[in-house]
């Protein structure tokens, strides 16, 4: 029983807590027990007239009663103000206990002779509604539930001591009467435990829902937010809508399909311009800086230009270390594409030269510009980038390759588009690539109309360079000034991810203040943290108050019918009703105690005949029979140290709880037991007799006259009876879970029981107990409630439409718990599945060790990511047959069909990744057929400074590896496919750079020499070999590999470099082989 009394919460949600409990719970039940007294007192008056009463011969009644209706009614217009008993709850409460006691004493003192058994119905009706139906807490109830009997026990006992001893034996009467009291209080209390901490329960996980749904909410926004970072809306949608299946499916990395392929999301869009950017002197100017230095130069660069693409409708596509390409008329298209991609080719080159201006630092910007139709989407299965392929795309990176410095070079398409907004002039050819050459047709360099208004002369270069002096490093000059530009940091938005939720929600102070006027600026009791999120934070607060409001079984609900409070799904019906109810124990536990106190009062007021003893001693046993069953799991250590036999026990409290059908017949047989004996004492007595104080010869002075019917028990256990039928109509309150229909069933079965009894085949009884009480007072007649079998009869209604009101409050919470229990595991599913999207997304963005940089709950964005490595092993491997087999025609919709070959490569590369000895490959991009890869970046930083050499570069070894398995995938799929494609990879290894750019697509990447080395081990590579530098090849060699020496030959940008195949062909070999040098 102790767990029912949950240790009280934090004063916070204390507060909420009662706010909602007295607008939402108690005040309906405070409104319908006024309303239950009036409408009792005035069937008390109309029962008192029926049956011929003169009313006006009783004063002191009809007082009583007028008084009664004139204070209830006042009570009820005090209380049907929701505003007001809100603020006077405790002292509206006490009004209300206060009238309920006055009128139980006034009616103890009118109407006829006092007896012990006088209005002990009432006061247990008072008692168990103070816990049941008042707001007020439990301590206060517990008060007001022991004054209302000690009061009925000390008035009756001092006014009887003192009368002439007339009446059967005083003592067993005021006993029997404090054991009805006791158990009033504890089934009320019981009751009153049960149902708050039900409705706690309640509370706490609808704030949970409400905070979840918050939350999810967020989650929502952040993975929209990273989904669009990555894509444009149109493609994103459908991305995630699969990614969403997968994830609920429980499927790995490739979704099931009807074909062989994998999903291809690229798309053709005609009427586009591209444009490619490349910064001019920054791979020098790299080299000088420090990783922190490299990585906000290039997210301060990159920010400005995409902030400048913004301003002209153009989409960034991609970064490739220094080379920034972008494209307008994506995804809808717009007639001023070309116009577009032109002016933000200018801006860019504005924005370096006042750059340059402003740093003295050396570096340009050169621009191309193309206009035709893309292929756009996303291939492979991770790290997506959106991309763009065509042979307009290919045109438009050598417009850029072979452009002037400082201009924007263009074709003749795109001057076409330009339809004269701007002048042109010819492009000097001889300094044209190859392909161009090829292509024979003129370009043109645009002209910018405000470059002669620009002042180059650096007036503020020499100012900013005389404040920080002569020897400052040109990387740092540069770095300070692009700090002004001021471009957002990578994942801003993900910068107030919120903390997992607790029990204990809080909510906004508005939320609080608008219940109470009193409570408005009362900051202590308020929790914080939610400020910046009142209005929200408000009407959420609201809904689930209202949601929660027991009036609102009564409306038209999704979720409720309002006549069964059956769910309007069946399958969650089914649900609700085939679940378990493990405090069924305490419900059971809580009966045998209204079975005791109905045996010990029938033990106190009955002489005891042996038929009752052998009724209530089996009756016992069956109980003791029930108890063990419930309870037999606590039992466990004891029966396991029992035969081998009874191990089995245990397991039957757990059937209990969770079979409801057994719960159902064994609750419903508990309650019938309870009935029953309550009533047993009454079956020893004949239906019919003729009782001796009715004779006309006898005489009212014939005090001496016993209580007891010839062969039968005592009169006085007559009321005794009712009384413990009372007790019978609270036992089937005590089952709190039990369903409406049958609590309405068992009490009509009670009530026409005890009806069809008390006022029909055993009203003789009272009839005779009235006769014995007023002996020889003929003309005399008792009050209504004098009457055992009209108290009884009133009190039996009562205490059912009382009960009926709380059957349904009860049943109505019950299914709103389960409703709530069940939409926040539903939300929190969602939750966690949408926070696995957002995981997924942003690893599928950066790497899994740099991921929770960006979503932890302590990230707050005020640095960008950077991290410096000793050792990173980079791979390129393209496919460069690719190009050749790339053709654009209506056979092949326009270039899509060689895509798809595209994608079915690059997603089978991206298969390697989830084996285990590959988890250490960490894929970077693709650029077009050429896929990048590295190992060594999940080291800590400067971990690897401090390792020997051997271990600091095992990684080349996974890495070699990986290239291995990627020339087997792509003789996979040669095979299938029919083709001869074959790898051409480059390796190198060294120091690296990592780190995230770019606010509107953020991006992972590394730079350093290591990359650019790399890329030209592959650019200068041969087909089917695996191309490294003359460090890489010693390092191999040491872990066991082969290289043979390829000889000298030209690196762009690197001069004369000696390199070496690796021998693929071989295993580890263990020794050092002699082939290297």
């Amino acid at each position: 029983m102790a767990r029912l009394f949950s240790p009280r919460p934090p004063p916070s949600e204390d507060l909420f807590y009662e706010t909602y409990y007295s607008l939402s719970q108690q005040y309906p039940l405070l409104l319908l027990l006024l309303v239950i007294v009036l409408v009792g007192l005035l069937a008390l008056l109309a029962v008192a007239w029926a049956s011929g009463r003169e009313l006006a011969s009783d004063p002191g009644f009809l007082t009583t009663m007028l008084c009664g209706l004139g204070g209830f009614s006042l009570l009820l217009g005090l209380a049907s103000r929701e505003q007001r008993l809100q603020r006077w709850t405790r002292p509206l409460s006490g009004l209300v206990w206060a009238a309920l006691l006055a009128l139980g004493l006034g009616l103890l003192f009118t109407g006829g002779v006092v007896s012990a058994w006088d209005q002990v119905s009432f006061f247990l009706f008072v008692i168990f509604t103070v816990y049941a139906m008042l707001p007020l807490g439990m301590r206060d109830a517990a008060a007001a539930g022991l004054a209302s009997s000690l009061s009925h026990l000390l008035v009756l006992g001092l006014y009887l001591g003192l009368q002439p001893d007339s009446q059967p034996a005083l003592l067993p009467q005021l006993a029997a009467n404090a054991v009805l009291f006791l158990c009033g209080n504890v089934a009320g209390a019981y009751h009153k435990a049960l149902m708050e901490r039900a409705l706690r329960a309640t509370f706490r996980e609808a704030l949970s829902s409400l905070h979840s749904r918050r939350r999810l909410d967020t989650e929502k926004k952040h993975q929209e937010h990273l989904l669009l970072s990555i894509l444009p809306a149109y493609l994103a949608r459908e991305m995630k809508a699969e990614i969403m299946a997968r994830l609920q499916a429980g499927q790995g990395s490739r979704p099931e399909s009807t074909n062989n392929f994998h999903s291809l999301y690229v798309k053709r869009h005609q009427g586009v311009s591209v444009l490619y950017a490349d910064i001019v002197g920054f791979t020098r100017l790299a080299s000088e800086c420090s990783p922190k230095e490299l990585v906000l130069m290039l997210n301060e660069l990159f920010g400005k230009f995409d902030q400048i693409a913004k301003e002209h409708e153009c989409m960034r596509i991609k970064i490739l270390g220094d080379c920034y390409y972008c494209v307008s008329g994506l995804p809808l298209s717009l007639p001023d594409h070309a116009i577009n991609c032109v002016r933000m080719g200018l801006d860019m080159c504005r924005a370096i030269r006042k750059l340059r201006a402003a740093t003295g630092v050396d570096i340009n910007m050169r621009v191309g510009v193309h206009s035709g139709s893309v292929l756009c989407g996303v291939i492979g299965l991770q790290k997506w980038q959106y991309d763009v392929w065509s042979h307009d795309v290919t045109l438009a990176n050598h417009m850029e390759a072979s452009g002037v410095p400082g201009r924007v070079h263009i074709t003749g398409a795109t001057l076409a588009l330009l339809a004269g907004a701007y002048a042109v002039e010819d492009a000097a050819m001889e300094h044209g690539d190859p392909y161009l050459r090829e292509l024979g047709e003129p370009t043109y360099l645009v002209i910018d109309p405000r470059a002669e208004e620009e002042d180059e002369k650096g007036t503020a270069g020499r100012l900013l360079s005389s404040l920080e002096g002569p020897k400052m490093r040109p990387s740092l000059l540069m770095t300070r000034y692009l700090e002004s530009w001021g471009a957002a940091k990578p994942f801003a938005h993900l910068s107030h991810v919120e903390s997992p939720v607790s029990t204990s929600t809080p909510l906004p102070e508005k939320a609080l203040s608008s219940f109470s006027p009193q409570w408005s600026l009362d900051r202590s009791r308020t929790p914080r943290g939610l400020d910046d999120e009142l209005d929200t934070g408000d009407a959420k607060f609201f809904q689930v108050i209202e949601q929660l409001n027991s009036q609102k079984q009564w409306k038209q609900s999704e979720d409720f019918n309002p006549l069964t409070l059956y769910f309007r799904e069946k399958e969650m019906e089914k649900e609700y009703r085939l679940s378990a109810l493990p405090a069924f124990k305490y419900y059971a536990a809580c009966t045998f105690l209204v079975f005791f106190s109905n045996f010990i009062i029938q033990m106190l007021v009955t002489n005891r005949p042996p038929a009752l003893t052998i009724t209530y001693s089996i009756t016992f046993l069956l109980f003791f029979l029930l108890l063990f069953v419930c309870f037999s799991e606590h039992l466990t250590k004891c029966v396991l140290k029992g035969p081998k036999m009874l191990h089995w026990l245990p397991t039957l409290s757990v059937l209990v709880a969770t079979r409801p059908g057994l719960r159902v017949a064994l609750g419903t047989a508990t309650i019938l037991l309870v009935f029953s004996m309550a009533i047993t004492s009454l079956v020893f007595l004949p239906a019919a007799s003729n009782c001796p104080f009715r004779a006309p010869n006898v005489s009212f002075t014939a005090s001496n006259l016993s209580w007891e019917l010839p062969g039968s028990l005592p009169l006085i256990s007559v009321p005794y009876s009712v009384h413990c039928c009372v007790l019978g109509f609270l036992s089937c309150s005590l089952f709190l879970h039990m369903s409406f229909e049958l609590k309405l069933l068992l009490l009509l079965l009670w009530l026409a029981a005890c009806c069809s009894l008390f006022l029909h085949s055993h009203a003789w009884l009272s009839d005779c107990l009235i006769a014995r009480l007023y002996l020889g007072a003929l003309d005399s007649r008792p009050g209504v409630l004098k009457e055992p079998k009209l108290m009884g009869a009133i009190s039996f209604f009562i205490f059912f439409f009382t009960l009926l009101v709380l059957a349904r409050q009860n049943e109505y919470y019950c299914r709103l718990d389960f409703l709530w229990k069940k939409k926040l595991r539903q939300e929190q599913e969602e939750t966690e599945t949408m926070e696995n999207l957002t995981r997924l997304l942003l690893e599928n963005v950066l790497p899994a060790h740099v991921a929770p940089q960006f979503i932890g709950q302590n990230r707050r964005n005020e640095d960008l990511y950077h991290q410096s490595y000793e050792c990173v092993c980079v791979l390129f491997a393209s496919v460069p047959d690719f190009k050749e087999f790339y053709s654009e025609s209506s056979i092949n919709h326009e270039g899509l069909e060689c895509l798809r070959l595209l994608n079915e490569i690059i997603a089978d590369f991206d298969e390697l990744l989830s084996k285990p000895k590959f988890s250490g490959v960490e894929k970077i991009k693709t650029i077009c057929s050429t896929y990048m890869a590295a190992t060594g970046l999940n080291a800590t930083s400067g971990q690897d400074a401090q390792q020997d050499a051997e271990q600091s570069c095992s990684h080349l070894g996974t890495m070699v590896e990986f290239a291995v398995a990627l020339g087997s995938k792509l003789d996979v799929i040669n095979k299938h496919s029919f083709n001869n494609f074959r790898l051409r990879v480059g390796l190198n290894h060294g120091p690296v750079v990592a780190g995230v750019i770019g606010a509107q697509k953020p991006q992972y990447d590394i730079w350093g020499n290591t990359v650019n080395v790399a890329s030209r081990m592959e650019s200068t590579g041969v087909l089917g070999k695996i191309q490294v530098t003359e460090e890489t090849a010693c390092a191999l060699q040491s872990l066991g590999y082969t290289c043979y020496s390829r000889g000298i030959i030209k690196v762009k940008g690197k001069g004369q470099l000696c390199t070496y195949f690796l021998n693929t062909d071989l295993t580890r070999t263990g020794p050092p082989s002699a082939t290297l040098g």
